[in-house]
């Protein structure tokens, strides 16, 4: 069983990631330039002051577009592909093809992740707590993008709705709330409308860790349990709620 159950995490891999990587490296091009680009921004209109937040911002950034990215794919297999029916009537359960192709999108990050990481070794000093607190950050930001790609992909009807609905998810969890920038700058009456984007705890707690934002014991530690219960929440929420089987 266990056997078994590789051998389906490593077709997904090799299906989902490294065909594409390698034979369309224009998809790894565009990935990269997402975050990459919000990243060079911040730093010009900043004189490079913001440049540690938005590494942090990118790292962010990276997780939610190739979580929610899933989902485009997925709608291509199950509407032009057929491969959901396929799967459907053989033993593979959707909590395996979520989680093969959840570590498909993973391998596809490895690029972004590794520069990233790099940049934030050298430009923010990052020390080994830090590391792992910005990693499980990261993890986090990754399950509840991954659930909401794959529940998106169970209800499209068809690629384009797929890539739009994408589109939209995106530029409400990566653009708008205060990712690649700190909290405080957005005006206070504005201020609670980004505390409904998850993402915005993910970088509160990315840009605490480094020292860059000033938040008191109680909102660090708020916004960890809030962020690992939306995650937790919106995992539970796509497997029990996706449509895996017709009716």
């Amino acid at each position: 069983m266990k056997r078994n159950s590789l051998s389906q995490l490593y077709a997904s891999i090799l299906a989902n990631a490294i065909y594409a990587m390698k034979n369309f490296p224009v998809m790894l091009v565009n990935t990269i330039l997402a975050p990459f680009g919000f990243l060079l921004i911040i730093f010009f209109v900043s004189h490079g002051t913001l440049l540690n937040v938005a590494i942090m911002g990118a790292l962010i950034m990276t997780m939610v577009t190739n979580g929610i990215s899933l989902q485009g794919d997925l709608t291509h297999l199950k509407n032009d592909m057929k491969l959901q029916d396929m799967l459907v009537s053989s033993p593979l359960t959707m909590v395996k093809y979520l989680t093969g192709m959840a570590f498909s999108e993973l391998v596809f990050s490895i690029p972004d992740i590794v520069v990233l990481g790099v940049l934030a070794v050298i430009f923010v000093h990052i020390s080994a707590i830090e590391a792992v607190t910005i990693i499980a950050v990261m993890l986090l930001t990754f399950m509840f993008s991954i659930s909401l790609g794959f529940f998106i992909s169970t209800i499209s009807r068809d690629v384009i709705e797929g890539w739009a609905f994408m589109g939209l998810v995106s530029l409400l969890l990566s653009t708008l709330p205060p990712v690649y920038y700190p909290i405080t700058y957005i005006p206070l009456p504005f201020r609670y409308l980004a505390y409904l984007s998850p993402t915005t705890y993910s970088a509160m707690i990315a840009q605490g860790s480094i020292g860059f934002l000033s938040v008191s014991n109680l909102t660090f530690d708020l916004s960890w349990i809030i962020l690992i219960v939306i995650s937790l929440s919106l995992m539970a929420f796509a497997i029990k709620r996706s449509r895996w089987r017709e009716i």
